[in-house]
C-alpha cells in the first residue's frame, strides 16, 4: 500500500498536532498549515522538520473567501488526508464538499452531545458522569459528521472546566493518531448508511474507548 500523505491545520498550540507527530505513523506529514501567524505550533512543527505556512483568515472578505485560498494552499501538497488540530475556523460546505471522505475533526466532548464551543462548561452544567472527545469526518452539519472513535473519561466531583478539559485532552492524544493510523492503513472506510468503519478493528479492552486503541 503507497504511504499516505498528510496535512495538519492548526490554529493554536498543536498537542493534539503534536501528538501526531509522536506517534510515528505510517504515513508522510507534507505539511502544517495555520490560519494564525503566532500559533505556538508553527515553531512545534518546523522543530519536527516540517514544512510550515500561514494562510490568515483576517486578510480576506468572507469565508468563502479564505476558505478558497485555504484550499489552494492544501492542494499544492495534494494530500490523501486533511486533519484539523485545533483548527478554529467554520468551514464553508463548499471547502468540506472538495475533502469529502478525507478531512477529520476531533471534538472534545462524546457527540452528538455538546457540538460547538465551550464543551466542558456545558457539560458540567448538564450534571453528566461522562464526558469524553470523538473523531469524526467533516461534514457540512457542525460536528455531525460520522463517528470514527471515541473515549469517554469520568467527571469528577469538583471538576472544573480546566481540570476536565485537561482529563479529555489526554485521550484526545491518543486517539486521534489511532483514528489517522486506521485511514493510512486502509482499514478506515464509510459504509452505504452513512456510518465510519473500522476493518479487523479488536475488540476494545476498554469500553471507554471505542473502538480500542490498538498497541
Amino acid at each position: 500500500m503507497a504511504e499516505k500523505s498528510i496535512l495538519i491545520l492548526i490554529s493554536g498550540r498543536g498537542s493534539n498536532m503534536e501528538a501526531i507527530l509522536e506517534a510515528r505513523l505510517p504515513a508522510r506529514i507534507a505539511a502544517v498549515i495555520s490560519n494564525e501567524p503566532q500559533a505556538k505550533g508553527l515553531a512545534t512543527a518546523r522543530a519536527h522538520g516540517i514544512t510550515t505556512s500561514v494562510v490568515p483568515h483576517r486578510d480576506f472578505p468572507d469565508r468563502a473567501a479564505f476558505d478558497a485560498a485555504l484550499a489552494s494552499a492544501i492542494d499544492v501538497h495534494q494530500p490523501d488526508l486533511v486533519v484539523l488540530a485545533g483548527f478554529m475556523r467554520i468551514l464553508t460546505d463548499n471547502f468540506v464538499a472538495r475533502y469529502a471522505g478525507r478531512l477529520m475533526n476531533i471534538h472534545p466532548s462524546l457527540l452528538p452531545a455538546f457540538p460547538g464551543l465551550q464543551t466542558h462548561r456545558h457539560a458540567l452544567a448538564a450534571g453528566v458522569r461522562i464526558h469524553g472527545c470523538t473523531v469524526h469526518f467533516v461534514t457540512p452539519a457542525l460536528d455531525g459528521g460520522p463517528i470514527i472513535v471515541q473515549a469517554a473519561v469520568p467527571v469528577q466531583p469538583g471538576d472544573s472546566e480546566e481540570t476536565l478539559a485537561a482529563r479529555v485532552l489526554r485521550e484526545e492524544h491518543r486517539i486521534y493518531p489511532q483514528a489517522i493510523r486506521w485511514f493510512c492503513e486502509g482499514r478506515l472506510a464509510l459504509a452505504a448508511n452513512g456510518k465510519a468503519v473500522v476493518q479487523s478493528a479488536r475488540a476494545p479492552e476498554n469500553v471507554l474507548v471505542c473502538p480500542a486503541v490498538e498497541r
